[in-house]
C-alpha cells in the first residue's frame, strides 16, 4: 500500500488578494510546497505544453550537440546522467537524470551557447522564461503582503547590473526500465532548492516526486509523501496544478518561518501514482532568484519576528532547513555554496 499523498494547499491566485495573500504565506509556513491551480490566467494549457514539446526537442538533440553546452561554473548548459549529485552525503551514484538549464535571456536571446537544433526556437525559450518570472513576481508580492513588507521580496528580484541565478531548467529522467539501479537509489537526491520560489511543471501519470514531511502520527518526526501530480478537485482542469515550493532565500528572509522543504524524485514503482516504466519522465523547474548582491536578512515583520522555530532553540537553525542561518550572505555567496555541493569536481576543475 502506497504512503498517504503529501498535504499541500490548492490556492487559486484569481480571489481577493488580501485572502490569498494570507493564504500563501499560511502555507508557505507550514508546508513549503503549494499547488497553484492553473485555469490558463497567468500561464495558459498551451504554452506549457509548448513549452514540453521545446523540451523534448532540446534533450533530443545529438549527444555532440548538447555535450557542446556542457555546464559551466555559471550553472547554464546541459549536464548528463549522473553528472549532479543533490545528496551527495546520502548519494553512491549521481542523479538518474539529464537536464539544460536557460539563464537569463536578453532580447530574446539566450546569453550562452544552444544546440543547433533548438536555434530557431530561441525566442519562444525566451517567451515562456518571463510567464515564468512574472507569475514568480506575482507570487512573490503577494507573499510580501501578507507578511506586510510590501515589496520587499519582488523588488530584490528586480533587474540590476549584478544580474541573477534564475534558471530555466528542462529536464529528462530515462526509463527505469532502461536503467540499472539499485533498490536504494533515487532519481534525484534529497535537497532543498536554492533559490527563492520554484515553479514545478509535470505532466500527468508522471509521478516520482516526494517532499520530507511532518509525520502525521508522530510530530517529532519526518517521512517521505509522493506529491500528486493531479491533486483531488482538479482533474477536469484544463493543465495540472502548477507547483511551487519555497526556497532556502525565502527561509534566510523570513528567519526560518517559510519552510524550504527538502523533496526528491524516487523511480516509479516508488511513488503514489501509476507510471509507467517504459517511459522517460519529462518536467520543467524554473529556479527564481533575486539578483547576485542581495543580503538575504530577515525581513522588518512582526510575524518574523515573532516566530521562534521548534529547531531553533536546540541547534539553531529554523524548520528543520539548514540553510535557515543567521549568518548573512549574498543571494550569489549561497547559490554559489550550493551549486559546489552538487557540481563538486566541475568547481574544482575551475578553480585549479
Amino acid at each position: 500500500m502506497p504512503p498517504p499523498s503529501a498535504d499541500i494547499p490548492l490556492i487559486d491566485l484569481c480571489g481577493d488578494p488580501a485572502i490569498v495573500a494570507n493564504q500563501l504565506v499560511d502555507a508557505a509556513a507550514e508546508h513549503g510546497f503549494i499547488y497553484i491551480r492553473n485555469l490558463g490566467h497567468d500561464i495558459s494549457p498551451a504554452s506549457i505544453d509548448e513549452a514540453f514539446a521545446l523540451g523534448k526537442k532540446l534533450l533530443d538533440a545529438p549527444l555532440a550537440e548538447k555535450q557542446a553546452c556542457s555546464i559551466q561554473t555559471n550553472n547554464r548548459g546541459w549536464t548528463g546522467m549522473h553528472a549532479e549529485t543533490l545528496d551527495p552525503k546520502n548519494q553512491k551514484v549521481g542523479d538518474f537524470k539529464e537536464a539544460f538549464n536557460f539563464g537569463e535571456f536578453i532580447n530574446h536571446k539566450a546569453q550562452q551557447p544552444i544546440p543547433p537544433t533548438v536555434a530557431a526556437d530561441e525566442a519562444r525559450f525566451s517567451a515562456f522564461a518571463n510567464l515564468c518570472r512574472a507569475l514568480c513576481l506575482k507570487i512573490l508580492t503577494l507573499l510580501g503582503q501578507g507578511l506586510q513588507v510590501n515589496t520587499f521580496f519582488s523588488s530584490a528580484h528586480f533587474q540590476d547590473e549584478s544580474g541573477s541565478g534564475s534558471t530555466l531548467r528542462f529536464l529528462r529522467y530515462p526509463p527505469p526500465s532502461t536503467t540499472a539501479h539499485s533498490a536504494h537509489d533515487v532519481r534525484a537526491g534529497a535537497h532543498s532548492d536554492y533559490g527563492s520560489i520554484t515553479l514545478l511543471f509535470r505532466l500527468r501519470s508522471q509521478s516520482g516526486l516526494e517532499i520530507l514531511a511532518p509525520d502525521k502520527n508522530d510530530g517529532n518526526n519526518e517521512k517521505w509523501a509522493p506529491v500528486p501530480v493531479v491533486p483531488p478537485g482538479t482533474e477536469q482542469d484544463p493543465s495540472p496544478p502548477i507547483l511551487v515550493n519555497i526556497g532556502d532565500l525565502l527561509s534566510y528572509w523570513t528567519n526560518g518561518l517559510f519552510r524550504s522543504t527538502v523533496h526528491r524524485v524516487v523511480f516509479p514503482d516508488e511513488g503514489g501514482e501509476a507510471a509507467s516504466n517504459a517511459l522517460p519522465r519529462y518536467s520543467i523547474a524554473y529556479f527564481c532568484h533575486p539578483m547576485e548582491g542581495a543580503l538575504l536578512e530577515p525581513v522588518p515583520s512582526e510575524r518574523v519576528r515573532a516566530f521562534v522555530a521548534p529547531g531553533e532553540r536546540a541547534e539553531g537553525a529554523g524548520n528543520g532547513n539548514p540553510h535557515a542561518q543567521r549568518k548573512v550572505l549574498t543571494a550569489g555567496e549561497h547559490l554559489l555554496m550550493r551549486l559546489k555541493e552538487s557540481y563538486g569536481t566541475l568547481y574544482d576543475d575551475a578553480e585549479t
